[in-house]
């Protein structure tokens, strides 16, 4: 029986991830209480088991006494000595408690307890296991919908993915594989409940970490990211080696990596820009594939004049205002984007021959550059 017993908690350990000593500890608890229920109170009671073979004894710590009144507790002299005759009054006794005694609600009870610990053990490492990829991007298994909501199957626990994470447009089918962003993971007593991402932009991120090694090794930083989910991304890298073209890993060859991500965002559109730390110059980036004439930048106010030509007006606006708005979301800054020719008239801008626009002027937070069309080429999609 009790190598029944030995066997029984390594197949739990192995399925369950419940370590052996957990469920020991358990079983002793466990005939804790049902002493407490057979005699009344256990506080006397120890209980040793050997983790090897499973072998266990219940000893009941006694008193000797001249007259016993309480059983659970003393031991008559006499009693005593027939054990030893070396006991007096006032030693304590081990008496062996005989499991097999136990009355079938003192057992039933030993047995609930035992199992109550090892499903509060199995929810616990549950939610340890998960809790550890709290904010990072795991493969799961689409289930079913639960109304709006999706049921998301992680591997040994269900995610869900609120209608609000959804990205517009996107459909998904029974047993289809897809990433997710782990949001949250909260314990609650019916197992960890873990709330799961399409639209994050973190999973932009992790999705570049896990497909371009020079991000994951710190190499290239992604220093912000502006996602509106199912259409487009813009991303700014930095590269801390000078001989690692950050712009350039990312896309990897024949724009291999990035596509990789596209893929598994279901086309959506990612801009990568340098990023700089000059205001001006990052901003200029970000409106990539604008080109772009001046960039008036206040750092403190955290606003933004722009100016490009005519032409260029709507590219550097984008659809619906989408690639100005997403410029001013990766640089924190309030963008106002005039053409030449509005600039002009306003008096904001001096008129500069064309063959001057690719000079660089730096002077009060004034810059003027062709970041703009240099990033065109970069780009892994065109607008």
């Amino acid at each position: 029986m009790n190598a029944e017993l030995i066997e029984a908690l390594n197949v739990l350990e192995k399925e369950k991830n419940i370590s052996k000593e957990t469920l020991l500890e358990a079983i002793e608890q466990s005939l804790l209480q049902a002493c407490k229920n057979h005699f009344g109170k256990s506080d006397n009671v120890k209980v040793n088991i050997n983790p090897e073979t499973g072998d266990f004894s219940v000893f009941a710590e006694r008193e000797v006494v001249e007259n016993v009144e309480d059983p659970a507790l003393q031991i008559s002299l006499a009693d005593a000595r027939m054990r030893d005759p070396k006991y007096e009054i006032g030693d304590i006794v081990n008496v062996e408690v005989k499991s097999k005694e136990f009355g079938r609600i003192a057992t039933q009870n030993a047995k609930n307890v035992i199992l109550q610990k090892i499903r509060e053990e199995e929810r616990s490492v549950l939610y340890n296991q998960y809790y550890e990829k709290e904010h990072d991007v795991v493969t799961g298994i689409v289930q079913r919908y639960l109304g709006r909501n999706l049921s998301i199957n992680l591997g040994k626990v269900d995610a869900l993915l609120t209608e609000n994470e959804m990205v517009k447009g996107e459909s998904y089918r029974p047993n289809e594989r897809i990433k997710v962003y782990v949001l949250e993971v909260k314990d609650t007593p019916k197992g960890p409940k873990i709330l799961v991402s399409r639209t994050h932009p973190e999973l932009v991120k992790r999705l570049f970490e896990a497909e371009v090694a020079e991000v994951r090794e710190g190499i290239i930083e992604i220093k912000s990211i502006a996602r509106e989910a199912g259409s487009r991304t813009k991303i700014a890298v930095w590269s801390n080696d000078p001989d690692v073209d950050a712009v350039g890993a990312c896309v990897g060859m024949n724009g291999a990596r990035v596509s990789a991500v596209v893929d598994e965002l279901r086309g959506e559109k990612i801009d990568i820009i340098n990023w700089d730390e000059n205001p001006a110059l990052l901003i200029e980036n970000a409106l990539s594939p604008a080109k772009v004439i001046s960039v008036m930048a206040d750092p403190d106010e955290r606003t933004a004049e722009v100016i490009v030509p005519d032409y260029q007006l709507s590219l550097a606006i984008g659809k619906e205002g989408q690639n100005a708005r997403l410029a001013a979301r990766l640089t924190g800054f309030k963008i106002d984007i005039k053409s030449e020719t509005q600039a002009r008239e306003a008096g904001d801008f001096d008129y500069y021959e064309e063959e001057d626009y690719d000079e660089e002027f730096e002077e009060d937070g004034y810059d003027e550059g062709s970041a703009g069309a240099e990033e065109e080429d970069s780009r892994p999609e065109e607008e």
